[in-house]
Order: C-alpha cells, then structure tokens, then sequence
C-alpha cells in the first residue's frame, strides 16, 4: 500500500516551496520555483499570474514518482500581500507585497476613523489598487492558488484576512466606505474543496485531494515549530525577528503593536515583528564567512559597543517608533567586536520583546523555539540562550510548508492541532542557558534599555517593567 501523505506549499517572496510530508514528520519530497518581483522604493509588486507557474513546477517536483497517497493539502503566503480579482477570481492589478509601503495615505485615513492598521498592512493597499486600478474582489496570495487549485474562488483564510481588518474576534470584516469587495471568510484547517481534474494535470496533485484553508507564512513556520500549547512561543530569526506564541485568550494591547491570529480551535496566537534581525550582518559584513566571524565573536562577550540593530529604519515590536534608527553605543574594537555587538543586539531585542509580552500580561512559561535563518547558527543559539535564560528547542524542520502539512493532517482527520503537530515536528537540539553569562549580559542590557528610553523610543512602564526583570529569565511568571 501506498504511504500516506500530506502536501504543504508556501508561497514566499522569493520562491515557491512545497514539500509532501509523512504522518511522522518525516520530508519524501520537496520541490522549489524562483519568484521575481520589482521593488523600487516603497514599491514592491509580484506578476500573481507568476505564482500559478511556480507551484506547478514545485510541486511536480516535490512528487516526482513517489508512491504516496496525498491526503490534503494547505497554503500559505506572505501576510499583508494583496491583490484584486474579478467575479470569476482572475487577477485584475499586480499583487502589492508584504512590506510595499504606499498606502501609507489610505492607512491614515483609516487609522482617523479608529481601524488599528499599519501601513503595509492589506486594507490600505486594497483601498490604494481600488483606487489606481478600480474596483475588484480583494484577494490574498493563497487565495489565487486555491481557487486555481479547486476551479472557482474560494473563501479566505482569517489568518491571511487579519492584515485585511478583518474582526477575528467578531468574526465581521469592518464597514469601510468605498472599500473594494471582500471575500467570504472561513477559519484556518476549514475544508474548501478539492483538486479539480484540470489542475491536477498541471500540477501532478490527484484530483480530488482535499484542499484546506491555510495560514500565513508566519502561522506556518510557528506550526512547524510545535509551539501551540498555550505559553509556548517561536521565536523566527531571519531578515528581521518575529516572536509568535500560543494563548488561551488573545493578548490586549492598546498600542496595535502585538496583534493576534485565530488558531484552528479557537485559541489565540498572538505575536509581533521587529525590524531587527540577521539582516545587519549581511549588510554590514558583504561576503563573510558567518562560521568564522561567529568563532571569532565568542572572544569578545560581552562586546564593546552595544547595538540595536534596525535592519531598516523605524520599529513596529518591542516598541512602536516610525523615527527609530539603528544604534551602536561605543567604540567596537575592530570587526569581531562589531559582529559581537550585532549578535548581542538582536538577542537584546529579542529579550525585551518577551518582557514587553510579560508586562501585557502574556503566558510565557512555555517551551521557547528558535527557527529561521539565524537558527543555522550554534553560537547564536547558544548566545539567545544565554541573555534570555531559558532553554531554547531547535526543531530539524522548521520549514512553512512543513506547517501547512501539518494544518492539512488537522483539517482533514480532525484531530487537535497540536496532538498532530507533536507527532510530525521533531526536535533537533535543545539549547540550555549558562547562567553566567546571562548574569553577564544584564548590564549591557540594562543600558540599552535605557538608551532606548532616552531616545523617546520606550515607553517607560515599559522600561521599567524590563529593568525589573533582570534578574529573572524570561520564562518567569
């Protein structure tokens, strides 16, 4: 008989990625398709007809000739990438990406009227097509696919929907004059329909394969990881750092700054971004060896500067701050000292988005996950570990689509998300703290903290609220 098996596909901004997945976890195929987009300025777009050609060639190389039995699938895409469509779900305007930053007038608009929306998120940049190209169907990047997929549009995700204001709470999209037409909205891991004869031609995936309503790429990295029993969180290293966890509530913040998807369940998975991240190091260091600068950075803890370092200018999470700029305090002692500084950095910043969590009254007494990019790194991990005083768990696969998988094994056998995600994510490492060094790290710290106070950037509740845990790991209740 036949394996059976499960398809996830991830829509990225640089290419398409699907893998088909065992019941165990463990990756029998995978398959990958370059994207192209053009960026110039605040304008960043995708040809979504580009997308279409992508997932076919990904996955019929990610099925090739296996033998096994695909039992569902899931999509998911970037968050806040929209586009508009016409009545039979055809794409009508360019698909306006994650971080295209020119709705910026339509974002304000609705901000004075009390949406809690920030500039690059989906409702602004429908308003701005709406307005330069007509009106249309708002849609979100899976949204094209599935339809593709089943023959006829489908629902949307309330996941990919958020960015779209739409009420997770309420479960309404919000009542906007002039705005384009919003689509139907169903929960993540809901059945939309199945793989129609035509793009099973196309793509190699049986006809008839159930098709479920997927999450956003940061959803499915944070499946991927297993953290989703409440007070776990997934801490994503890559360009820039997102934090997203598991609450039985969602967790209020006045500020918009954390914001919260709807699990699955009905359970909360609230999280934020920063605009810090591993993206300094590829810009302030053209071509090294990160190996190598890791081992050389291990001389110098704690460094001599400190740094927050902006991978681009402003900051969204642990602090709203449009003004803010990257920062090194001091005099680095020559490029492993800087390399230092960057790395401490990000863990700094990393440390105070969970005490800014803590002070929200988020439960974090749950494992902690490190994926992304950075997570490639050992001395990193180590050094995370270390200046947040808490165990971190290196999961082997921490891959989206490897989520969307998971979700499809969800919405097809209906078992608990997380009992599933347990059983198909395996844990590679785990990475213990050396409380020295986290009794180290706490002055360096300390100053930040304040530096970013002074500056007018923190708050200083929040502050406050930081410098009284320094002497707590970040897992403390």
């Amino acid at each position: 008989m036949s394996q059976e098996a499960w398809l996830g596909i991830d829509l990225g901004t640089q290419s398409v990625r699907v893998l088909v997945v065992g019941a165990g976890g463990a990756v029998l195929g995978s398959g990958t398709a370059p994207l192209e987009g053009r960026r110039d300025g605040p304008r960043h777009e995708q040809d979504p007809g580009e997308w279409w050609a992508a997932v076919r060639s990904a996955s019929g190389a990610a099925l090739g000739n296996g033998s096994w039995r695909i039992a569902g699938l899931a999509v998911c895409g970037t968050s806040g990438t929209v586009l508009l469509t016409d009545p039979a779900g055809r794409p009508v305007t360019p698909a306006l990406m994650y971080d295209d930053g020119r709705a910026w007038a339509e974002a304000e608009r609705l901000r004075s009227a009390g949406l809690a929306v920030q500039n690059t998120w989906g409702l602004p940049k429908a308003l701005w097509l709406a307005r330069i190209h007509g009106r249309g169907t708002v849609a979100h990047q899976p949204d094209l696919i599935t339809a593709r997929l089943i023959g006829h549009p489908v629902p949307t995700d309330s996941s990919h929907a958020l960015k779209t204001a739409y009420d997770v709470t309420a479960d309404a999209w919000p009542d906007v004059p002039g705005a384009p037409g919003l689509p139907d909205v169903v929960r993540p891991g809901s059945l939309l329909g199945e793989v129609c004869p035509a793009a099973a031609e196309a793509t190699g995936i049986p006809a008839g394969t159930p098709v479920i309503a997927g999450m956003t790429d940061g959803c499915a990295a944070q499946i991927a990881s297993g953290a989703l029993r409440e007070g776990s969180w997934n801490s994503v290293l890559g360009t820039t750092l997102v934090l997203k966890g598991a609450s039985a509530v969602p967790v209020h913040d006045p500020t918009g700054i954390v914001y919260n998807h709807r699990a699955p369940d009905g359970s909360w998975l609230p999280g934020g971004a920063s605009s810090v991240g591993a993206g300094v190091l590829t810009a302030a260091f053209v071509g090294a060896d990160p190996a190598a600068m890791d081992e050389r950075a291990a001389a110098h803890e704690p460094a001599g500067a400190i740094a927050y370092p902006l991978v681009s200018p402003g900051e969204r999470f642990p602090f709203l701050a449009p003004q803010a700029t990257a920062l090194v305090l001091g005099e680095p002692a020559g490029d492993a000292d800087l390399w230092a500084a960057l790395l401490q950095g990000v863990a700094f910043a990393e440390r105070l988005c969970l005490d800014y969590l803590h002070h929200l009254g988020a439960p974090l007494d749950g494992p902690l996950a490190f994926t992304g990019g950075g997570a490639r790194s050992p001395y990193w991990n180590q050094l995370r570990a270390d200046v947040l005083g808490r165990p971190a768990r290196i999961p082997e696969q921490t891959e989206p689509a490897l989520g969307m998988a998971v979700l499809a094994a969800h919405g097809v056998t209906g078992e608990a998300l997380p009992d599933i995600a347990e059983g198909m994510v395996r844990i590679r490492t785990v990475v213990e703290p050396r409380p020295d060094r986290t009794a180290l790290f706490a002055e360096p710290y300390a100053r930040l903290v304040s530096e970013l106070t002074a500056r007018g950037w923190l708050p200083e509740p929040v502050a406050a609220h930081a410098h009284s845990r320094l002497t707590l790991d970040t897992a403390d209740s």
